[in-house]
């Protein structure tokens, strides 16, 4: 388990999913969470339970306004923030020809601006303090391409770049930037999404080397990692949580030769 003891971390998209999986993650470890989501979250206690210091913000990360001033408040409370993750994000897409512009807009908006914001909101402290880990919540369709996944697929690619470069650009002022790209992982997001297509979601368990979906803890587990001190020479990296899903393709060869 990390060591994240007296360290400040904000959460965004904290109030389900895998970013209520790291707040909680966070909380256990040590760390005082301040959470940003749109909606609140009865589960929240588990969080303040384990770190009372812990408050859930509602906000909006596409509003730059509303995350600067939370981020005020809590240098101004607690007088740093260590460490963010942007876990704030929604699933929509579909073929270009057949995807409305305000979807586009709205995917973008949320997934890569508000990743954006989020970042510039902390970096003033982390660079006046030197020192800082950024986690961005990108996804394996952000290195792969995914049918119909137009607007997601381009917004999460855009995070896993924009990601590599905060590690570039403020690497020498003890700035750390990473990115974890989780495969398909039970989230309210996820299952809602795969209740109304039962054949995809078979088809995609097919080629998930580890034979099952992920769950929200286990990426909580690899933010744990990028958060502590082990590591601390980790920056600029795309670490992919998937259960072995972009390892390779599966034809059932395999299975022929005995393996099951």
């Amino acid at each position: 388990m990390s060591n994240l003891e007296n360290k400040v971390a904000i959460v965004t998209g904290a109030a389900s999913g895998i970013g209520l999986a790291c707040a909680q993650r966070y909380a256990a470890d040590g760390a005082t969470v301040i959470g940003i989501d749109r909606q609140g979250c009865d589960e929240w206690e588990s969080v303040s339970s384990l770190s009372p210091a812990s408050k859930l913000h509602l906000a909006d990360v596409t509003n730059a306004g509303e995350l600067q001033a939370i981020v005020a408040t809590t240098v101004g409370e607690l007088d740093r923030v260590d460490i963010l993750v942007t876990a704030a994000g929604i699933g929509d897409g579909g073929p270009v020809n057949m995807l409305e512009e305000d979807a586009w807009d709205r995917v973008i908006d949320i997934n890569l601006k508000g990743t954006f914001l989020s970042i510039k909101a902390v970096l003033d402290n982390m660079m006046a303090r030197r020192s800082g880990s950024i986690i961005t919540i990108a996804s394996v369709e952000g290195i792969n391409g995914t049918e119909g996944g137009s607007a997601y697929n381009a917004s999460k690619g855009g995070v896993v770049l924009l990601s590599k470069n905060v590690a570039i650009d403020y690497g020498r002022m003890g700035i750390r930037c990473n990115t974890i790209c989780p495969g398909f992982i039970e989230t309210p997001m996820f299952n809602g999404l795969m209740d109304s297509m039962p054949d995809f979601k078979a088809d995609i368990a097919k080629q998930i080397k580890l034979g099952r979906f992920g769950k929200a803890g286990e990426i909580a587990g690899a933010a744990a990692f990028l958060a502590s001190d082990d590591a601390s020479y980790v920056t600029g990296q795309s670490l992919v949580v998937d259960g072995g899903y972009t390892a390779g393709h599966s034809h059932g060869i395999v299975e022929l030769m005995g393996l099951t």
